[in-house]
């Protein structure tokens, strides 16, 4: 499954169910760039556990603003629509892997 770009329009239902790492981003950011294939990597791996997407925070700023995301990039993984966990800047794969392995 790839990794879809969700928008502030449709992020209540794309992060309703489940759970679901968000990585908020925006293209000129250089970790926001390095992030983007080891997460490619976690969502080929976890297939069905995890559903990942990412959302550009220079054209959805109400929902990065409602998350308080401050700095990118931000990854905030959320179940069933609530956040449980954030963490933000680059992270290697295996600590990556560690966050979203502890809220399986």
């Amino acid at each position: 499954m790839a990794i879809e770009q969700v928008t502030d329009k449709d992020f209540s239902e794309k992060t309703s169910t489940g759970l679901v790492l968000v990585d908020f981003w925006a293209p000129w950011c250089g970790p926001c760039r390095m992030v983007a294939p080891v997460l490619e990597e976690i969502d080929a791996e976890m297939g069905d556990k995890v559903k990942i997407v990412k959302l550009n925070v220079d054209e959805n700023q109400a929902t990065a603003g409602k998350y308080g995301v401050m700095s990118i990039p931000t990854l905030i993984l959320f179940k069933d629509g609530e956040p449980v966990g954030t963490s933000i800047g680059y992270k290697p794969k295996e600590a990556l892997v560690e966050f979203l392995n502890e809220h399986l």
